[in-house]
């Protein structure tokens, strides 16, 4: 089931984030804009700061920390580093919380469809 989860590696360990409906309108309140708006903005350069900070702390939040555990990390990982050091990050866990995290991957041998394409929608034509 695709549920937003992912786990990454990032800062110190490893984190589970997950941005549900919750998370994604605190978000949205935070940055004053909705979801895909803020993932254009971090996929085009366009982004803010607090877009990269936030993302990450309700990714944080819904993945399983505390309020304040989150924006602890966020202050000592995110905000005292360089904001490109983490736009990568944000980048995939907004995405996740969008579309939903993979829940296999492409090309395993009990895929639904291990070739990782989408399957042909032809239609039959009459002869």
């Amino acid at each position: 089931m695709r549920n937003a989860e992912l786990m990454l590696t990032w800062a110190d360990g490893d984190y589970t984030f997950r941005l549900g409906w919750g998370e994604l309108e605190g978000l949205q309140e935070a940055c004053d804009a909705g979801p895909y708006v803020i993932l254009d903005r971090l996929q085009t350069s366009t982004w803010r700061v607090g877009d990269i900070a936030h993302v990450i702390r309700f990714g944080l939040i819904g993945g399983g920390k505390s309020p304040v555990e989150a924006l602890s990390l966020v202050r000592k990982w995110v905000e005292a580093r360089p904001p490109a050091e983490n736009l990568l990050f944000a980048q995939a866990i907004l995405t996740a919380g969008i579309v939903g995290a993979p829940d296999e991957k492409p090309g395993e041998a009990d895929a639904a469809n291990p070739k990782g394409a989408m399957p042909s929608t032809t239609f039959p034509t009459e002869s």
